[in-house]
């Protein structure tokens, strides 16, 4: 059996050892740790392995709480203790940023963090029946799989929700159009939770009494989905509490479906805003743009701390949704929202769009080069990034720095999704 020290992690939070100059990557091996390993896959520059045994530990191993974990995909890194989970996104970040943009921010930023359990108020589960672990499953896919973890429990959701699981296992196997339901999506807001059926066959009376019954005994809403996103519609019950989440600092409370991207994590996404908004520093006077602006989770508080705000998003839906929110908030005079895509912008296209002062830039996992690339010379002299993919922000950084003259002032990463691999980060870039 091979033996490894292992090195760092890699941005899957897999543990590196180097044998003769070739990288091996290993499930649940930590930093600094002396490890037996079996490699599963093998290339010619480098190879996949399982952690067999752990010879000498590391000092921030931990014993995981969840019973699921290493089985279920949807954690990477419950064994190791959760601020040197923060400490080692931090490095993956300051990596990314060095070995892909070839950049370095002139100030590491303290990193965002909070409450590492109970936090994740999104998620999309798989539905399935499998009559040899025991008939309905509903949970995160298993690591490197299509099969679906056997979850009774779920410690990174909140506690009612991670309760309802088994009970929610019961209610689909009751129904009749069990096997026709291949997807359950969870959206927990500030008044209630909301739970999205995706159905592929209507339901009978029966299977309607059903989920009344349990929406009532769980207080829980019930949509029901027939096909895309969009064709999500509540069915019990009807009225009641709607579902937002609210920016306290701010006074704003944002409404949204339950299949709209919001933030899985509200706690650090209150300190993310407050963050963005004390980089940005919004002054009155000034036009700001919020490209990739989705709900308003930017747009709104940047209006509120008295500037005007440009929102700009590809779905004509989250921008409708984003003016009602801007509208009940009071600040309809302070807020502009269109719809563009912002993966095929130009420099004359954003032209159009008017001089800004500053712009935040939070975009998906595929970053924003077409964006940077088309700042011209009147581009804002500040912009706050905000990413959730490392690679991608590297690259754009390395076009904002050296062919758009912007000085890399700081970043920082946040930890939005504990015990996961994900990196998400934050950046600032100024030009004189």
């Amino acid at each position: 059996m091979p033996i490894g020290i292992i090195e760092s992690l890699d941005h899957e939070a897999r543990g590196i050892t180097r044998q003769e100059g070739k990288a091996i990557f290993v499930d649940g091996a930590l930093p600094g740790e002396t490890v037996d390993y079996a490699s599963f896959r093998r290339k010619p520059n480098y190879e996949l392995a399982h952690l067999v045994g752990v010879l000498k530990p590391s000092t921030v191993r931990v014993q995981p709480r969840c019973p699921h974990f290493g089985i279920c995909g949807g954690c990477a890194m419950q064994h190791m203790e959760p601020s040197a989970q923060v400490a080692a996104k931090q490095r993956v970040l300051e990596d990314s940023l060095w070995h892909i943009g070839r950049v370095r921010p002139q100030t590491m930023l303290p990193p965002i963090h909070g409450e590492p359990w109970g936090y994740r108020h999104r998620a999309r589960f798989a539905v399935r029946k499998v009559e040899r672990k025991g008939g309905m499953l509903i949970g995160f896919h298993e690591k490197r799989s299509s099969y679906i973890a056997d979850m009774k429990t779920c410690a990174i959701l909140p506690p009612h929700v991670s309760a309802m699981l088994v009970p929610l296992r019961e209610l689909i196997a009751a129904l009749s159009i069990a096997e026709r339901m291949p997807q359950l999506e969870l959206a927990v807001g500030e008044h209630c939770t909301a739970l999205v059926l995706r159905i592929l066959q209507a339901l009978t009376a029966a299977d309607e009494k059903l989920l009344r019954a349990f929406a009532d005994r769980y207080q829980v809403i019930f949509y029901l989905q027939p096909k895309g996103p969009d064709s999500a519609y509540r069915f019990y019950p009807v009225d009641g509490p709607r579902l937002s989440y609210t920016l306290p600092e701010f006074g704003l409370e944002l409404d949204f479906r339950p299949t709209d991207f919001t933030q899985v994590n509200h706690a650090v996404n209150r300190i993310l805003v407050r963050r963005a908004l004390g980089l940005l520093e919004p002054q009155p006077g000034e036009r700001i743009a919020d490209m990739f602006c989705g709900l308003g989770n930017f747009t709104l508080p940047i209006a509120r701390s008295g500037a005007t705000a440009l929102g700009v998003e590809g779905s004509p839906a989250l921008v409708k949704r984003g003016r009602e929110s801007a509208l009940a908030n009071g600040l309809g005079d302070r807020v502009e929202f269109g719809v563009a895509n912002l993966f095929d912008c130009t420099e004359e296209s954003m032209g159009k769009l008017g001089h800004f002062d500053k712009m935040l830039i939070d975009p998906p996992r595929e970053g924003a080069i077409e964006l940077v690339k088309a700042l011209g010379a009147n581009s804002p002299r500040r912009i706050v990034y905000v990413s959730c993919n490392p690679a991608t922000l590297a690259r754009d950084a390395a076009v904002l720095v050296s062919l758009k003259g912007y000085r890399f002032v700081a970043a920082g990463a946040i930890n939005m999704f504990p015990h996961t691999a994900h990196v998400e980060s934050i950046a600032v870039f100024e030009r004189d």
